[in-house]
């Protein structure tokens, strides 16, 4: 029976766990913690992926690593190298399929929709080791491929519209963003994530290659909007962070100082084209509100 190995028990890693169960394939769920949804079929357990021996023991007769977990936001350029080492040097030493769960970051900022085929031209920190850590992975002879997923919302997700807006608009208060409010913007559901990581798993044409999760592109204030209707709360009002306000903040706590990189943009629509995920995946966008139900 096919046997698939998933670092990290987050929403992304969890939902994809349960796709696979939900088909009758194996799946070891592998964290610091040992969490994971509960199922028959999954077996969870408590280990560091950052150990590429320890890893590479799991790994054996695994047909798939999923690589879907993550150092805390301000530590990335300490603690993700590392992370990002073992499971490519594990991929390596048992010859599994390798899929990596990343975002947009590496592409910089782009004039346009940001699509597989763009370079990897990102100019801030987290940009450079986002798009570093697939170079190594394109260029390892692992068959690895990337999943890049736009802001993610819905049940479970973790990010700016989950922490900083979906709880304030839900309890009829002001939500402060760091992020353009008007203007168009990715958001991958959890779901659509999971999804397209399964499919690219099986996918032959997958390996060496980028593909985008499917996205929406509502604006924040439309997101905000959309979600208050549903679930029957007051109009919502949303104000920007500037970058003066993120350093105040930042003086509290290091993360604040993480967003100015990633999520200031010069005026512009961020839009990922998922064309060729639609396509040759056969994965699609899940309606908004479908996924806001599903939240609620």
């Amino acid at each position: 029976m096919t046997f698939h190995v998933i670092i990290g028990a987050g929403a992304a890693a969890s939902r994809t766990a349960l796709l696979l169960a939900a088909d009758g394939e194996h799946v070891t769920i592998v964290s610091r913690g040992g969490g994971g949804p509960d199922h028959p079929l999954v077996e969870k357990v408590a280990a560091d992926a950052a150990d590429a021996d320890r890893l590479t023991r799991l790994l054996e007769g695994a047909a798939t690593l999923f690589g879907c977990a993550a150092p805390a936001y301000h530590r990335w350029l300490q603690e993700f190298p590392a992370l990002a080492d073992a499971m490519l040097t594990a991929a390596a030493r048992t010859g599994v399929r390798y899929v990596m769960l990343g975002n947009l970051y590496g592409y910089g900022l782009v004039e346009g929709p940001l699509h597989p085929g763009l370079p990897l031209r990102a100019a801030g920190p987290k940009g450079r080791l986002r798009a570093r850590l697939w170079e190594e992975a394109a260029a390892s002879g692992v068959r690895a491929t990337e999943v890049r997923a736009g802001q993610f919302y819905g049940a479970g997700a973790v990010s700016v519209f989950s922490l900083m807006v979906q709880p304030r608009v839900l309890a009829g208060a002001l939500a402060l963003v760091p992020q353009e409010l008007d203007l168009p913007h990715s958001y991958s559901s959890i779901g659509d994530t999971a999804r397209t990581l399964v499919a690219a798993s099986r996918d032959e044409r997958a390996p060496g290659r980028a593909w985008h999760v499917p996205v929406v592109t509502p604006s924040a204030r439309e997101l905000a909007a959309r979600l208050a209707r549903l679930a029957g709360a007051p109009e919502p009002r949303l104000e920007r962070l500037t970058e003066r306000d993120l350093a105040l903040l930042a003086l509290t706590d290091p993360f604040w100082a993480e967003l100015t990189e990633v999520l200031e943009t010069p005026g512009l629509p961020y839009v990922s084209d998922f064309t060729e995920t639609e396509k040759l995946l056969g994965v699609t966008a899940t309606p908004v509100d479908e996924v806001l139900a599903e939240l609620l």
